[in-house]
């Protein structure tokens, strides 16, 4: 018996940095359990280049990334989400679309790595933000899903959210 497979939205205002960042750290740091999507409510209509080459230096593929609107989940055929986080502090006071299935959310806030000034210190940045996003993202996949109560996973979720990086 295979085990069920989780879908997972990664939300920023832009789409182009941490919440791909979080779609690829998703889809690598497991083995299958979860397949992770990105979106932004404005989407910027590109990939940061800072993202891009970070992902690269860690040896992830960057094919197929794409800055896109939330709007694209909204339409037939869309995957039915599990779980949505958003990355960014515009994203988590925005009035999101209502999205089928109820799935449980947290707001996983992480610094904007793109409007540092300077290209080492933007660099560090990024590779901070990844570093962060990846730590609660192992922790959330440690968690056992299938045992906790909607209260309880919310909880932990939340929780996870606030860990000082």
């Amino acid at each position: 018996m295979s085990e069920k497979q989780y879908n997972v939205l990664v939300l920023c205002t832009g789409n182009s940095a941490r919440s791909i960042l979080g779609e690829v750290l998703f889809n690598n740091l497991d083995k299958g359990r979860f397949k992770a999507y990105s979106a932004g409510s404005k989407p910027a209509g590109r990939v940061n280049p800072g993202a891009l080459e970070l992902l690269q230096q860690q040896g992830y593929s960057t094919e197929g990334l794409r800055s896109k609107s939330w709007d694209e989940f909204a339409l037939p055929g869309a995957p039915e989400f599990d779980f949505i986080f958003t990355v960014c502090d515009n994203a988590a006071g925005e009035a999101c679309p209502v999205w089928l299935g109820h799935p449980a959310t947290a707001h996983w806030g992480i610094p904007d790595p793109a409007h540092i000034e300077g290209d080492d210190a933007r660099r560090a940045a990024f590779k901070r933000a990844s570093e962060q996003l990846a730590r609660r993202i192992q922790l959330f996949m440690s968690l056992p899903i299938e045992k906790l109560d909607k209260l309880t996973l919310k909880e932990k979720l939340a929780e996870i959210g606030r860990i000082k990086d």
